[in-house]
């Protein structure tokens, strides 16, 4: 008999028992279903709505039940539908009908909200620790290439030289602010709403504050209908994951890319890449590309969870059971992606002479010959036509601008001096670039030094 069973006459198909039970997926719940059990077990006993030794039996045997579970020595059932109706089967089936009185002014529609937002606060915590290491690592990588001059891309076209220091502090900025969503989003997550009944809360005088504190929850729920129906900390959960795995699919594809022949910039670690069934010479960069694919997963399980709840009426209908895959496939993925792409990333070997051989490529100071040109008094536009014609110039010879002699300098304009040499030598353009934010080596310092402060904070 279902412990909901009192009105029906007939047993629940076979089928729709499979159909109807979440136990298979939301079973990863039984902790927090557990703990919060306890937290309103207790406040029951504490406002004298069972007897404190009837509250003292429950705690203790959710407890050792807890314990088993742990210890491997519990089997859920697919007939008890569901980790909330399981773990209240198996505890009465331990003290019998003082088991019965645990469910007294609640809802298994506030109990799934409650563990719900109890798991996903913890797998943020988790998501924001594995970030802030992948942080460190791209700290560390920055460190050791402050001087690695390489092309800055727009278009996928050389464009101007940075170093690869400042290319990687670039991932960091995107990375810190998903670290600040996450925290932001987190505030949301951390609102308690058990004691929102099935809609309507109940008539027993509950104490909401006591179980919110125990369960350390920094609210509690307004209103007892969106206490029971909201899943946006869900969908925004999985918003910010997907934007996560966008930007590791971004750095995904620079990385694949640069392990390329064409760009020779990286190596990608043995222990970090696969070969080939049939061409024996291949490396092939596998665990960035699934990252890169796996970035489409998540966006399907954000789609999955907005789709599920764009037409739902208040309050909770049985749909709302379809939130819990989706979350936890795109919370499973991303912390699968994250310890995996820091690995790889730390491993990487930087071809710092390809790099720079590629700067030199592609006329990539020649925005600092028109910066040159200005200094010396002549209108940025003009500038930039005599640049434009230089760089047609160059291009006919097949030769660099850095290659020209005076004499051809001065047939483009009488302002060129010999100080020109200096000034567009790719050293030149990335230490001239010194404003706040800029490639400079003492720029780029200051970000490392923001990052890391910001990093110790978590």
């Amino acid at each position: 008999m279902k412990l909901w069973g009192g009105r029906f006459e007939k047993s629940t198909d076979k089928l729709v028992d499979d159909f109807n039970s979440s136990i298979s997926f939301d079973c990863r719940l039984y902790r927090q279903d557990i703990l919060g059990s306890i937290a309103h077990s207790r406040m029951l006993g504490k406002c004298g709505i069972i007897s404190v030794e009837d509250s003292a039996l429950i705690q203790k045997t959710l407890a050792e039940i807890l314990s088993d579970i742990e210890k491997g020595l519990v089997e859920f059932e697919v007939d008890a539908e569901d980790i909330h109706m399981n773990i209240e089967k198996i505890l009465i089936s331990r003290i019998g009908d003082v088991g019965k009185r645990l469910h007294t002014g609640r809802s298994r529609n506030d109990q799934v909200a409650l563990d719900i937002r109890m798991y996903l606060r913890d797998e943020s915590a988790s998501v924001t620790e594995m970030l802030v290491s992948l942080g460190k690592t791209i700290i560390d990588t920055a460190k050791s290439s402050l001087d690695i001059i390489m092309p800055g891309y727009t278009h996928l076209q050389r464009a101007q030289p940075i170093t690869l220091a400042h290319h990687m502090m670039a991932y960091l900025q995107m990375f810190k602010r998903d670290i600040e969503r996450l925290s932001d989003c987190a505030r949301r997550i951390n609102v308690m709403p058990l004691g929102s009944g099935a809609l309507a809360g109940t008539t027993y005088a509950l104490d909401r504050q006591m179980v919110a504190d125990e369960l350390g929850f920094a609210a509690i729920t307004e209103n007892s209908l969106d206490g029971v129906s909201d899943r946006d900390f869900a969908i925004e959960l999985a918003s910010c994951l997907s934007i996560i795995m966008m930007h590791l699919s971004r750095f995904s594809e620079e990385l694949i890319m640069w392990s390329s022949h064409e760009f020779g910039f990286v190596e990608m670690d043995d222990a970090y890449s696969t070969g080939s069934s049939i061409m024996p010479q291949k490396k092939n960069p596998d665990v960035a590309e699934l990252v890169r694919g796996k970035t489409g997963r998540v966006y399907g399980d954000l789609m999955a969870l907005l789709t599920v709840m764009k037409s739902l009426p208040l309050a909770y209908n049985k749909d709302m059971q379809e939130d819990k895959e989706a979350i936890f496939d795109a919370v499973d993925t991303v912390k699968m992606c994250l310890p995996v792409f820091t690995r790889m990333l730390a491993t990487i070997k930087i071809r710092s002479e390809n790099m720079y051989r590629a700067a030199q490529g592609g006329f990539t100071n020649a925005t600092d010959v028109a910066d040159y040109l200005v200094k010396k008094g002549i209108p940025f536009r003009n500038a930039h036509e005599i640049t434009g014609k230089m760089v047609l110039y160059c291009i006919d010879r097949g030769k660099p601008i850095d290659d020209l002699s005076m004499e051809e300098f001065k047939s483009f304009s009488e302002n060129i001096q010999q100080d020109i040499y200096t000034e567009i030598s790719l050293e030149k353009c990335v230490s001239g670039r010194g404003l706040p934010g800029g490639p400079s080596r003492e720029s780029v310092l200051k970000s490392i030094e923001n990052a890391e402060k910001f990093l110790s904070m978590f």
